[in-house]
């Protein structure tokens, strides 16, 4: 039975955009594998991991009808070893699905599509609201560098977000660093959508990052107590949402500093990489010596090697010597477009803040650590 017959890119891309989530090595053999379904002109097709599940369709696919389930992984390595003009066609034999293309033959095992496991869309009323696929991108690559990978507390493990009003922040915490973002929704009034806090998995933030296009494109969000739906463009990603309590955010936001120096951003950047080549592998630290109308990054390792950076600043209040972790650095200065960022410190044993010059809608917090 010929399922599909279609150019290699038509067929290609929407199976990159849900095979993104899938496993090599599962416990459960299928869900390794992707849903196909076929529908007249219509090719729909289906991943998940239980906690995450995206759904593309694709029109163009030529006749007929069916559904199977196959290896997402070979299937992508193979069209994407085909010629970028090939003409594919995707044929079930005897629970096997043929791959042509050319004088190219490939046949494939397959696993029934009504064992499929599905996630089933969780009930009740969904809150919804529309953004740009660039604004909420923009939002994440704010925050996500500071979530936690594998923490014994799970919640620090993904991103929190905070609809409330006409609002939407986005939280993310190490327990070393904290990043907070902010955006308006446009259109909403400060009492349209009542207050609500979710967290979204580590896995979930990092796919919407590669899926989101940098673009004016709609993105619609829709909350229910356990679940989130995002609807962009022919794709549908639905994700469970992590049950636990975020940690108080504000409380570690400081409230004043006695000291604040404007960088640019650039300059400070290139003196940290530089500096980070000679950091001790394990704790990648480096000193920041902060005087009048100087600042001085210094960097040293087990080799008893050192770096010096020295950058010429418009300060003049106390004089600090204060250690970081260069890589929070990094993060923060790699992941802002902005020309000069403000740092702030209060003392060398206090959490500073780093903030971006008339945007009071980003707050990124960092602790020393003893050099």
């Amino acid at each position: 039975m010929l399922l599909v017959k279609t150019q290699r890119d038509a067929l290609l891309a929407p199976l990159q955009s849900v095979s993104g989530i899938v496993e090599r090595k599962h416990t459960l053999p299928i869900l390794s594998n992707v849903l196909l379904e076929k529908r007249g002109d219509a090719l729909t097709l289906l991943a998940t991991d239980i906690e995450i599940q995206i759904t593309t369709t694709a029109n163009g696919a030529g006749d007929g009808e069916g559904s199977v389930t196959v290896g997402a992984r070979k299937l992508q390595d193979i069209l994407r070893s085909l010629p970028d003009s090939a003409e594919v066609s995707l044929i079930l034999e005897d629970r096997r699905l043929q791959v042509r293309a050319g004088r190219s033959r490939f046949s494939l095992q397959t696993l029934p599509a009504e064992d499929f496991p599905r996630m089933a869309l969780a009930d009740g009323q969904a809150k919804s609201f529309t953004v740009t696929q660039k604004q909420f991108r923009r939002l994440l690559a704010q925050t996500q560098y500071s979530m936690a990978a594998q923490d014994v507390r799970y919640y620090l493990n993904g991103l929190l977000l905070i609809v409330d009003g006409a609002e939407l922040r986005a939280v993310a915490t190490d327990g070393h660093r904290l990043a907070f973002a902010s955006m308006s929704l446009e259109g909403a009034l400060p009492g349209d959508t009542p207050r609500q806090e979710l967290i979204l998995p580590r896995k979930t933030v990092l796919e919407l990052n590669r899926q989101l296009a940098d673009s004016d494109e709609p993105l619609e969000l829709a909350m229910t107590a356990n679940q989130i739906r995002f609807t962009f463009g022919s794709t549908v990603l639905v994700s469970k949402l992590i049950d636990g309590k975020f940690p108080d955010f504000q409380r570690v936001i400081p409230a004043s500093l006695r000291n604040t120096v404007t960088l640019n951003r650039a300059a400070l950047l290139q003196s940290m990489v530089r500096a980070a080549i000679l950091t001790n592998e394990k704790f990648r630290g480096v000193r920041l010596l902060l005087s009048a109308g100087s600042l001085k990054i210094i960097a040293a390792n087990a080799e008893q090697e050192e770096a010096l950076e020295e950058i010429e600043v418009d300060y003049s209040g106390d004089a600090l010597d204060v250690g970081f972790n260069v890589g929070y650095l990094l993060d923060v200065l790699n992941n802002s477009i902005v020309d000069t960022v403000q740092l702030g410190f209060n003392d060398a044993n206090s959490s500073s803040l780093i903030t971006l010059p008339g945007d009071d809608r980003f707050k990124y917090v960092v602790m020393p650590m003893r050099i």
